[in-house]
């Protein structure tokens, strides 16, 4: 048996069972015992996204979308940072020209874990909320996620939602209170997303809560707000939509999907690559090639940081409907494990592993060993990011994506491997433990 067989089959394999990945199954979106009951392949997908819009200075329009959707009084999360920031006075600065009421929670912890989404929750249930906006990267739009969810259920146990093994992976089963989402890095999508990412210290693990019902319904990409991010966090949050990009597009295709849905309702979010999944990632691939490098080194290069930003929300709508693989599957303990790791341009008082260096590191591994599932896919992924593949072999696919990918991160200075990030071999069994339960991917 060839390599690329055995790595479809064991892809294919991998497939079929239930997925417990933390960020991108989607078993609580229905009842399992109403799920799906055919074993035959999927043969539809559908898109679900958010409305977003982009301009620079559309921060300026948030009071009056608050007005257009009736809320009278609502919470605006953010974290100690950004609260010194522009993006968020220019926020408040809108409620307040528009007389909207509304109190500032800004104690978001950069990679949340469930002490402070549980604080979050808290201070929303003190209050008569009828809506929420998140002002801040990834971490601060997923723990509004978890404040407006825990507010609509007061009286859940907190792990009612949390995806299992490690929480109950209940159903969000009625709508939230409306979302605005304003990013103010490049990376996670969050804005466009049905999940809540975050550590769950007893384990040290990274989980989530997902649910259709989690996605912001709207998002306000302003590139305005990240003109002014620090070198580090422009690299690894780049790097986040670098990957999330790249295993949107080399996923399995919802047509190998199992088992078929027997009520479309019953249809996960994450589905597969698709059509339409595919427009949106190779438009993040030929944005990265053309303004990754340039965003990262020239903040004050303004055509490359708005262009990075909308790639990262594009990135968001492909992989929020395709779903992701292994680099993110590897990346859970990676991140959720760090021992004393403290990069430049984070908070100094906790280890933190940013999320998308903790993706792509490794990444260069990853893609070699999924090349032969689809290797056309992995030579145009190479060619999109800028390498010459005109006369590439099929078998050395997953050599030159690799090459592309380790020759970005030296161009970006990215720690080489996670022993770079504190670990040693004697991690690795913790790492596997951590890695396994994320079936699909």
């Amino acid at each position: 048996m060839n390599l690329r067989t055995k790595a479809l089959n064991l892809l294919l394999e991998l497939s079929a069972g239930p997925c417990k990945c933390p960020a991108h199954s989607s078993a609580n979106f229905f009842p399992v015992s109403s799920q799906l009951s055919s074993n035959e392949k999927e043969y539809a997908f559908e898109i679900i996204s958010p409305t977003v819009r982009f301009g620079p200075g559309v921060t300026k329009e948030v009071g009056l979308d608050v007005l257009n959707l009736n809320l009278k009084n609502v919470c605006v999360i953010t974290d100690s940072n950004i609260s010194k920031l522009a993006p968020l006075k220019v926020t408040l600065d809108s409620l307040a020209k528009h007389q909207v009421k509304f109190e500032v929670y800004d104690q978001v912890r950069i990679e949340p874990n469930e002490e402070s989404f549980k604080q979050a929750a808290r201070f929303a249930i003190g209050s008569n909320f009828d809506g929420f906006i998140a002002v801040g990267g990834g971490s601060v739009i997923d723990t509004a996620k978890a404040a407006n969810l825990y507010s609509s259920y007061p009286h859940a146990d907190f792990l009612d939602f949390v995806n299992s093994p490690l929480g109950k992976g209940k159903t969000i089963d009625k709508p939230l209170k409306p979302l605005i989402a304003i990013p103010t890095t490049s990376g996670s999508g969050s804005e466009t997303t049905a999940a809540a990412i975050f550590d769950y210290t007893p384990k040290k693990a990274k989980t989530g809560i997902q649910g259709r019902y989690l996605r912001p319904i709207l998002g306000l990409i302003d590139p305005e707000h990240v003109l002014s991010l620090p070198e580090r966090v422009s690299a690894y949050s780049g790097f986040d939509v670098f990957c999330h990009a790249l295993e949107s597009f080399t996923t399995l295709p919802y047509t190998e999907r199992t088992p078929r849905p027997s009520n479309p309702s019953q249809r996960p979010t994450y589905q597969g690559r698709n059509p339409v999944s595919d427009v949106w990632a190779q438009f993040a691939l030929s944005t990265l090639n053309k303004y990754f490098e340039r965003s990262v080194f020239h903040s004050d290069d303004k055509k490359a940081r708005y262009n990075m930003h909308l790639a990262a929300s594009m990135a968001g709508v492909g992989f929020g409907n395709a779903g992701v693989h292994l680099c993110h599957a590897l990346a859970y303990p990676i991140a959720g494990m760090a021992k004393n790791f403290n990069p430049e341009g984070y908070n100094k008082d906790h280890p933190i592993i940013p999320h998308g260096l903790s993706v792509v590191v490794t990444a260069p591994t990853v893609f070699e060993f999924t090349s032969p599932a689809c290797p056309e896919r992995h030579l145009r992924a190479a060619e999109l990011l800028g390498a010459n593949v005109l006369n590439a072999k099929k078998d050395d696919a997953g050599l030159i994506l690799s090459d592309v990918i380790r020759t970005y991160m030296q161009k970006l200075k990215i720690e080489n491997g996670i022993g770079a990030l504190g670990y040693t071999e004697d991690d690795v069994p913790r790492l596997v433990e951590g890695t396994l339960p994320q079936v699909s991917l």
